[in-house]
C-alpha cells in the first residue's frame, strides 16, 4: 500500500515480484517450495492468526500487517487515534529537522507558539488518503483532534516536540518510532529524509508472521 509493498521471501529474504504466498493465510511469500518448508516451523505458530478479521486490539498483535493494509488507525478509541496522529506528526517534524534541516514556520520547531496550524494541514492531508483514517472520520474530527492537542497539561500538547527516545519511553515500545514513521510515509508519500520504508515494513511483517520479536535497530 502507498509504495510500501515490496515482496520478500519469508525464509531467505530474497526480494522479488515473482513470489508465491502461503495458501492458508496469504500473508507471507516464498521464492520456492524448499523455503516454505524451511520456514514452516516458525510460521505455523501464527499462520492461522494473521489472516483473521481485524478486531479490537489486533492492531498491536500484528501492527505491521495493519500498517501495510492501511488499517492501523482503525478499531481504536477516538482519543487514542487523536494522540497517535499527533505523535505521527510531531515525530515526523523532528525527523525533518534532524535529517533534512527543515522546519515549518507554523510548527513549534520553526518558532511558532504551538504546532496547531501545521498539524491541521497534516490532518487534512491524512484525510485525503483513502481508507487510512477510520470510517467515522469527518472534517469535524479535524477540529476536535487539534483541540485535543491544545491541552498543555498532557502528553499530546502541540506546544511540545517529541523525539525517538520520548516516543519509546512513553509507549514502552521500541518499535513505536518505526510504526509512526511508516504511517507518516503513507500520509506524506515519502519517508523521513526521503528514505522509503518498504523494505523495513516487509522485514517487520515477516517477523510477525514468524512469531518473532519486532525490532529494527536504528529505525
Amino acid at each position: 500500500m502507498n509504495g510500501l509493498s515490496t515482496k520478500l521471501c519469508a525464509n531467505c529474504m530474497t526480494a522479488s515480484e515473482d513470489l508465491k504466498h502461503c495458501a492458508r493465510c496469504k500473508s507471507v511469500n516464498y521464492c520456492s517450495r524448499d523455503c516454505q518448508k524451511a520456514n514452516w516451523k516458525h510460521h505455523k505458530k501464527v499462520c492461522g492468526k494473521v489472516n483473521t478479521p481485524p478486531s479490537v486490539g489486533s492492531e498491536e498483535e500484528f501492527p505491521f500487517h495493519h500498517l501495510e493494509a492501511g488499517t492501523w488507525l482503525h478499531n481504536r478509541p477516538e482519543k487514542e487515534i487523536f494522540k497517535l496522529l499527533i505523535d505521527i506528526y510531531r515525530f515526523r517534524a523532528t525527523d525533518n529537522m534532524n535529517l533534512e534541516g527543515k522546519t515549518d514556520p507554523d510548527d513549534i520547531l520553526g518558532g511558532a507558539t504551538d504546532s496547531s496550524v501545521a498539524f491541521r494541514r497534516f490532518l487534512e492531508l491524512a484525510g485525503g488518503r483513502v481508507g487510512l483514517l477510520p470510517p467515522w472520520w469527518t472534517t469535524e474530527k479535524v477540529a476536535e483532534c487539534v483541540d485535543f492537542g491544545l491541552d498543555t497539561t498532557e502528553w499530546q500538547s502541540l506546544r511540545r516536540a517529541r523525539d525517538k527516545s520520548d516516543i519509546i519511553e512513553h509507549y514502552g515500545d521500541a518499535c513505536m518510532p518505526t510504526k509512526l514513521r511508516l504511517l507518516g510515509e503513507q500520509v506524506y508519500g515519502t519517508g523521513p529524509g526521503g528514505q522509503a520504508g518498504a523494505m523495513v515494513l516487509q522485514v517487520m511483517k515477516l517477523s510477525e508472521a514468524r512469531g518473532g520479536v519486532h525490532s529494527i535497530v536504528g529505525m
